[in-house]
């Protein structure tokens, strides 16, 4: 008990992990570091100090412009892609008791890239692009129903989910690319580039499509987090415990779909990260999930905006996508942990 701080009032009481709390206060300073330094750099070189100036409107005319017209919707989104996708495979990891689980690996943000690009070739200018994130969401609801139909045969076993998902995923992948060369209304390299995980050309506009779901979803999230603690000990624990535990589960599978459905919506096909920041997490505050969700989202932020400053600088004038290198770390990490679980059939 010593690890944990009560917490009381009258109408609630809980326990709040130490180490959680160091570790997010450290990860919350890594991460305005990072969006700091993002919004700086470029071919137009910011000190930290005019960021920040300029980000409160008290700085320099040319500075504001640079920071909040082009490169402060970028980082945002970033931001929130990274937070979304972390959370949605924290939840996919801690539902199905299965750590190789992720929604770009089993498949799910690709149904939501099919919804997005079949949505931006017949839908694209008769409706407001608000209604993306809900046409991404529902083409990841759809492969999510599919993905357990298909892997169910008297239970689900881990390593059979992630067989199907990644079948799934090989198809919802040629789907798409069918739908960027028989479309003739869009660019198909613009299209392959958002699909590789881009948030280049990003803008407010683009903000302000996936804020209103993060604000709803990450804190409903949170609520969850009892409810994937108690299914983590077996299902039959968990309802001897009172548990509704296939209602919880099929909230939290939808819950995880949207959040997948929304960063993908705006962000692309950003890989990984849903796979690699719930780990990362674990290894710094454990498996409570109360402890892993905040973590994780963090990890997130911190995976995305890095990997986009990385690929934004580092190949001038080439802008690279941040996809690129969030693959080139969790394709590895992926293939170790299908090794390490090859008999967990």
């Amino acid at each position: 008990m010593k690890s944990y701080l009560p917490f009381r009032t009258s109408r609630l009481s809980f326990l709040i992990h130490k180490k959680t709390v160091l570790v997010t206060a450290v990860l919350l300073g890594v991460c305005a570091a990072f969006v700091i330094i993002s919004t700086g750099s470029g071919e137009m070189q910011i000190s930290p100090i005019d960021v920040v100036r300029s980000l409160f409107g008290i700085g320099a005319e040319d500075h504001t412009m640079v920071i909040q017209k082009l490169r402060l919707p970028r980082i945002i989104v970033a931001l929130l892609a990274g937070v979304s996708l972390a959370a949605s495979g924290a939840i996919l990891q801690g539902m199905i008791r299965n750590p190789m689980a992720s929604p770009d690996i089993l498949g799910v943000t690709g149904g939501a890239a099919v919804a997005a690009v079949a949505f931006l070739n017949y839908f694209a200018g008769t409706v407001s692009i608000r209604w993306l994130p809900v046409s991404a969401m529902l083409g990841a609801a759809i492969v999510a129903s599919i993905l357990y139909l298909l892997a169910w045969k008297k239970g689900i076993t881990p390593f059979r989910l992630v067989l199907v998902g990644v079948g799934i995923s090989s198809l919802m992948s040629a789907m798409t690319t069918m739908m960027l060369i028989f479309s003739p209304k869009n660019d198909p390299g613009q299209a392959y580039t958002w699909l590789t995980g881009s948030v280049y050309g990003t803008n407010w506009e683009n903000v302000w499509t996936i804020l209103p779901w993060s604000v709803l979803l990450i804190p409903l999230a949170f609520l969850g987090a009892r409810h994937i603690n108690i299914q983590q000990l077996g299902d039959e624990i968990a309802a001897s415990s009172g548990s509704s535990v296939e209602f919880n589960r099929l909230l939290l599978l939808l819950l995880s779909v949207a959040l997948a459905g929304s960063a993908v919506s705006v962000g692309g096909g950003i890989g990984f990260v849903g796979l690699l920041a719930p780990h990362m997490a674990r290894k710094l505050v454990g498996s409570s999930f109360g402890s892993v969700l905040p973590v994780a989202a963090l990890l997130g932020a911190i995976v995305v905006v890095a990997a986009d400053l990385v690929g934004r600088t580092f190949f001038l004038p080439l802008d690279i996508p941040a996809g690129v290198f969030t693959a080139a770390v969790g394709a590895p990490f992926f293939i170790y942990l299908l090794y390490t679980r090859r008999n967990a059939v």
